[in-house]
């Protein structure tokens, strides 16, 4: 397993400058979010102007990119903005995509249609999908996600810890989504509080690590830390990274 970071956790900061600072903070690997809301690159951005998406990456500040996390609204554009970071994350290297679920509510058979084409179009571009376990989206719950799995092949899991300790009582198993699991995101979180100071919440990163040998990954975990009002970040990052480095 290898320590990354996401470039959301300096979201004021243009994309080549992000990384200029993660590397600073002694990162060697990152995610590039490419999210509709985000502060770096746009899907819609993507698709109208792939050569400067590129040019934008090409500064990697010696990180090497190992995922590539994608974000757009359900719209008719929305493959070919998908089909268009594919481009991106293989220009790169990268094999990694990310990529949300569909909100609570949508029909099941929908969402596996949507997956079906997602996976589809990444594995036409030596690329596999892996799908993000989040609250409020089809995925908050193993069971679910699991499923997904069985019924769209070639899909995986970006798996999310902090979305089964939020907002419960007693923390939710993940147990039955490990063996799908292509990629991590990792910050500290409480019952009460989705993200909160290193050291702080309630994620056993010793257990995760533990179950995550166990089937045999050895991928990306996932830096997602966004700054916290009043909290150095810098510092956060570094202590996050020094955490996670210590128990590999």
């Amino acid at each position: 397993m290898i320590v990354s970071v996401s470039t959301e956790c300096f979201p004021e900061l243009p994309v080549a400058k992000a990384m200029e600072r993660l590397a600073e903070l002694e990162y060697t690997a990152v995610e590039i979010d490419v999210h509709e809301h985000g502060g770096h690159l746009q899907p819609a951005q993507v698709a109208a102007s792939p050569e400067l998406a590129i040019r934008e990456c090409s500064d990697l500040q010696r990180l090497r990119p190992v995922a590539v996390s994608f974000a757009a609204a359900d719209c008719p554009t929305m493959y070919d903005q998908f089909e268009s970071c594919c481009r991106l994350a293989k220009s790169l290297g990268v094999v990694t995509m990310v990529v949300e679920s569909s909100e609570l509510g949508t029909p099941f058979n929908g969402e596996i249609e949507r997956l079906r084409k997602l996976v589809a179009i990444a594995a036409g571009l030596d690329a596999i999908v892996g799908v993000k376990t989040e609250a409020g989206r089809m995925t908050q719950d193993a069971e679910t996600t699991a499923s997904l799995c069985r019924n769209v092949p070639g899909l995986w899991v970006t798996l999310d810890p902090s979305h089964f300790i939020f907002g419960h009582k007693k923390m939710a198993s993940w147990e039955s989504i490990l063996k799908y699991v292509c990629h991590v995101h990792l910050r500290d979180t409480k019952p009460d509080t989705f993200q909160v100071r290193i050291g702080q919440g309630s994620v056993e990163y010793g257990k995760l690590f533990n179950q995550l040998e166990r089937v045999g990954y050895k991928r990306a975990l996932s830096v997602h830390l966004p700054p916290l009002p009043n909290v150095d970040q810098v510092a956060e990052l570094r202590k996050m990274r020094l955490l996670l480095e210590s128990l590999l």
